[in-house]
């Protein structure tokens, strides 16, 4: 296969449905909570050791992943980890008591996690112009498909054909989609990711301001979403006097669908931008993360129902933006080398947050109450947004700047020596000379 344009979108579609089988696999376990406290006798404790374990090795083991990808074909490390997280799930679904069950859930987290360093450091390295956050952002769509279709075919199997054979089914779906996928990257040249193996690899992310600006952006972000995630249902159930199922509809279709649409509006308009501004991602990052902070603290604030669908629909339509274009943005400032190495840190900090902060919340809600510990996390999120952003976007256009300026000036010099060679055969190229003259003023 060659790397035309219609190739390296394939590769994009294909990833797609690998990353939303990856969140299918990981959501299926959370809509049968039931049945596992009745076939299996789990406790509540140990219903909450079913996610708690698997992001956490999930977030730990993205760095060393990408490490691993960026030193072996990142194709191979695809279908290698489709293969053995589709193992780790065949399993869940032959045990008959709790400690397996979690013992085989913490499996899925560590070999999950092989899979996402590889694929945006595959993706970024197949799209490095203006279609990168298009590239990226439509993967990283897939998270909001494997999430509602993981809730739904996991409750769906559990009434219907069993979750044992609803797990087995997912393994078989797996196992099979990673064949195809080999059967994709068999032809595609061994040489376009390989790096050489007696290449010594730079680790440049701790130089880049920028890039742990961006990290601290997308750490923030997923503290904001895992909040509105888990308690905006319940709150929607005791603020308006909704049903569960009313309930959890308003908490996630209104968020779901324009986070959806912001993604694609997000990536098209980054992929534009960034042909005249060369910070567009990085703009698009801040400006999202910074305005749908306040929506977030909004949609728990207003006391109409139709208020809050309004603030809903802008948080998510914002934070599509910044899911659209973080990663890209970050792959702006980093070596082509470690993309894959600094996908696996990015996604780290998002996982980390996410993990710690029912912990964060729960202390402050001892400290001064439910509503207040909320209300001064968001406003701390807000804060460190915005320092945040002004450090990305100065610190990324005082670097293109001075690159700018520095390659200015070699032009100059060459062509003022040139003038000066030609001055001396006659006085004719005297116009030339003060030509680069102004041209020296400017800088």
């Amino acid at each position: 296969m060659s790397q035309s344009g219609w190739s390296k979108w394939l590769v994009v579609a294909c990833l797609w449905v690998a990353f939303a089988l990856n969140y299918i696999d990981r959501q299926a376990a959370f809509s049968i909570f039931p049945v596992l406290q009745k076939e299996l006798g789990f406790s509540n404790s140990q219903l909450g050791l079913v996610g708690g374990l698997f992001i956490w090795l999930y977030a730990l083991c993205m760095p060393v992943a990408g490490y691993i990808a960026d030193r072996i074909r990142r194709d191979l490390l695809i279908v290698a980890a489709m293969v053995m997280w589709s193992i780790t799930v065949l399993g869940t679904a032959l045990c008959h008591s709790p400690s397996p069950f979690l013992a085989w859930r913490a499996a899925t987290g560590i070999t999950e996690a092989l899979y996402y360093p590889a694929a945006v450091g595959l993706l970024a390295a197949l799209h490095p112009g203006p279609t990168r956050s298009r590239a990226l952002g439509i993967h990283q769509s897939a998270q909001m498909i494997g999430v509602v279709g993981g809730g739904w075919f996991g409750g769906w199997a559990g009434d219907h054909i069993g979750w044992r054979q609803g797990f087995g089914v997912l393994f078989l779906i797996g196992v099979a989609y990673a064949a195809f996928l080999l059967f994709v990257f068999r032809a595609w040249p061994a040489e376009r990711d390989e790096p050489a193996k007696t290449e010594r690899l730079p680790n440049r992310l701790p130089r880049s301001p920028v890039f742990w600006a961006l990290l601290l952006v997308y750490g923030w972000f997923c503290a904001i979403q895992w909040i509105v995630y888990a308690w905006l249902p319940d709150h929607l159930y005791e603020r308006f006097g909704y049903s569960l199922t009313a309930s959890g509809y308003n908490a996630t279709v209104f968020i779901q669908f324009t986070c959806l649409a912001g993604v694609v509006l997000g990536a098209w308009l980054a992929d534009h931008l960034v042909k005249r501004i060369p910070a567009g991602r990085l703009y698009l990052t801040g400006i999202g993360f910074f305005l749908s902070a306040p929506c977030a603290y909004l949609m728990f604030s207003v006391s109409t129902i139709w208020e809050f669908r309004f603030f809903a629909l802008t948080f998510g339509l914002l934070s599509g933006l910044n899911v659209g274009n973080g990663i890209a943005a970050a792959y702006d400032v980093v070596y082509d080398k470690n993309y894959s190495f600094a996908g696996g840190v990015y996604n780290m900090a998002g996982g980390a947050s996410a993990a710690a902060i029912p912990v964060i919340r729960h202390d402050l809600g001892d400290v001064a109450g439910s509503t207040q510990g909320e209300d001064r996390l968001r406003g701390r999120v807000v804060c460190h947004s915005g320092r945040a952003f002004h450090r990305e976007q100065n610190g990324f256009m005082a670097r293109a700047r001075g690159r700018q300026v520095a390659r200015c000036r070699r032009s100059w010099r060459r062509r003022w020596r040139r003038c000066r060679r030609r001055h001396r055969q006659g006085r004719r190229h005297r116009r030339f000379r003060h030509r680069h003259r102004r041209c020296h003023r400017r800088f």
